[in-house]
């Protein structure tokens, strides 16, 4: 058995953007920052690239900014690219299944305490990707 699933808990960092495929097919991109406090008092923040797809996208587009809180629940997946100096480069990139909006001050707290902040709304991924 094999299990692909990633949790995340923390706040954007740019306003979401939106497009389209050519099939007419919603997805939208972000990044969040997610801080982990170290045993020496250090804060410790990661970037993660999150993308969401059709109805769940326009949602995030129409309700997420930068600097709001925000629960992701999705599969991690490895994008593939070639830079400007034609090198391979790999970017981790977060396929939202699940997504949950916070307030700004509640998703640093939700993160550490393990806990969770009420939904403000929900919505379901489509698994078909056309890319």
């Amino acid at each position: 058995m094999s299990f692909n699933k990633i949790i995340l808990v923390g706040n954007l960092g740019k306003d979401p953007e939106l497009r389209y495929t050519p099939q007419g097919k919603a997805v939208c991109s972000f990044t969040i920052a997610v801080n982990e406090r170290r045993k020496n008092a250090e804060d410790v923040t990661m970037w993660f690239k999150v993308t969401c797809w059709g109805q769940m996208a326009e949602t995030a587009s129409a309700h997420l900014e930068r600097g709001q809180g925000v629960y992701i629940e999705g599969r991690l997946r490895i994008e593939e690219w070639t830079d400007r100096d034609n090198n391979k480069r790999y970017t981790l990139d977060v396929q939202a299944t699940d997504m949950q909006f916070l307030p700004r001050s509640d998703a640093g707290n939700a993160a550490q305490s393990g806990g969770h902040a009420p939904a403000v709304q929900a919505a379901a991924a489509d698994d078909d990707h056309p890319f």
